[in-house]
């Protein structure tokens, strides 16, 4: 097995407390010790606590973008460009739990001329799922709804999951997100014919509502904390929180 450098371990320190406790309440001293190692030497590996969450938020958004720009490349259907991109999105989330909590939340502490290098991140990975939609559109295997709309819909599912998602639970990463997909694709509807209909289902032939299924819990019964399906994000103009998708507009 590779020796782990002393940079990795500061950065991997760094990510747990950033997710713990916020960037705000982390100090340097708390991120040495959680290396091991002494304050004074953290400064021969970094410049400022600022680099290391530069680093987090940074390293996490181009996961995401490798992880689905292939996809959204190749010659797949756009519904199984869908399928596989959420796959692909919900892995990272799964496998980078910190990282993608300080992903989330962390980037209000960025100043101001990283977090606009953050953002032109952002906007090339939301530029990739606009993409895969608006194919699936002009091709005619989607609807021709709204691709924003769309967009937040997947990325606010996806990216939830960090809040709630258990690896030791009875679905895997490729379960949660083929369950999303086919929620979001399918719809839940019975009869898809009746898409457009109001009001009381019996009028339509449609059944009226059931007595609840018993629930299945993906990985653990889910904690939901805050604002659910939102991931807070600066819009270009003003720098205020707009709570959409992988912060998508």
């Amino acid at each position: 097995m590779p020796r782990v450098g002393r940079k990795e371990q500061i950065l991997a320190a760094a990510t747990a407390l950033f997710a713990r406790k916020g960037y705000h309440a982390t100090t340097v001293r708390d991120i040495a010790e959680e290396a091991g190692m002494l304050s004074g030497s953290l400064y021969a590996h970094i410049a400022t606590k600022q680099d290391l969450l530069v680093a987090v938020v940074e390293r996490a958004a181009e996961a995401f973008i490798g992880a689905v720009a292939p996809i959204a490349r190749s010659g797949l259907p756009p519904g199984e460009k869908i399928r596989a991109a959420m796959r692909a999105h919900v892995r990272v989330v799964a496998e980078s739990r910190a990282a993608a909590t300080v992903f989330m939340h962390e980037w209000r502490a960025l100043d101001e001329e990283r977090r606009r290098a953050v953002l032109a991140l952002r906007d090339r990975y939301e530029a990739l799922w606009d993409g895969m939609i608006r194919e699936g559109i002009g091709s005619g295997e989607f609807r021709p709804v709204d691709p924003k709309f769309a967009r937040l819909l997947l990325l606010s599912a996806a990216n939830w999951i960090y809040q709630w998602y258990n690896p030791d639970g009875p679905l895997g990463p490729d379960e949660v997100a083929d369950r999303f997909t086919d929620l979001i694709l399918n719809g839940l509807r019975a009869d898809p014919r009746a898409s457009g209909l109001r009001g009381d289902p019996r009028a339509s032939g449609l059944p009226g509502p059931q007595a609840p299924a018993p629930k299945e819990v993906a990985h653990g019964a889910p904690e939901l904390r805050g604002e659910a399906g939102r991931v807070p994000g600066p819009d270009r103009a003003g720098g205020e929180d707009r709570g959409d998708g992988l912060d998508a507009r």
